[in-house]
């Protein structure tokens, strides 16, 4: 694994150069009419996707370390997983774009861009490589029918 950072620290610091981005090259600062309220959704969004994946994988009583995703003892594909091949992850970005919203600031939108290529470069395609050595086909089938994201 390429990766040596747990995500949600990754996170963190995408939020930390989130708000540096934002305090030194502001481009565009916005405000809309219910702000508030897509903040909130989004931030719920963000839960319910990481906590879903959580307890699917606790359900499966298979590994959530994303460290070492060759101790993964089952493929998980029920629950979130029929929809998202990475819901915790996408949890994340919801975190990050309300964020983002919060900030109302148009230039920190590219850390968050960022923060998803680094996660599929760094993360999601190892992880990927070792599920499908170990899961095989039925990891290849899977791939097939759930999107990566969402």
């Amino acid at each position: 694994m390429y990766l040596k950072l747990p995500p949600p620290l990754l996170m963190l610091i995408t939020l930390a150069a989130m708000y540096g981005v934002g305090q030194h090259w502001p481009w565009w600062h916005f405000s809309f009419w219910g702000k508030q309220g897509v903040m909130l959704l989004l931030c719920a969004l963000g839960a319910f996707f990481g906590l879903a994946g959580v307890v699917s994988f606790a359900k499966a009583r298979t590994t959530i370390n994303p460290h070492k995703p060759t101790n993964a003892s089952t493929l998980v594909t029920s629950g979130i997983y029929q929809y998202s091949r990475n819901p915790m992850y996408l949890g994340l970005v919801f975190f990050l774009l309300a964020a983002w919203l919060y900030m109302s600031v148009l230039s920190p939108i590219v850390m968050v861009i960022l923060f998803v290529l680094y996660m599929n470069h760094f993360q999601i395609e190892p992880e990927e490589e070792m599920l499908n050595l170990k899961f095989g086909d039925d990891y290849k089938q899977y791939c097939q029918q759930v999107r990566r994201w969402c």
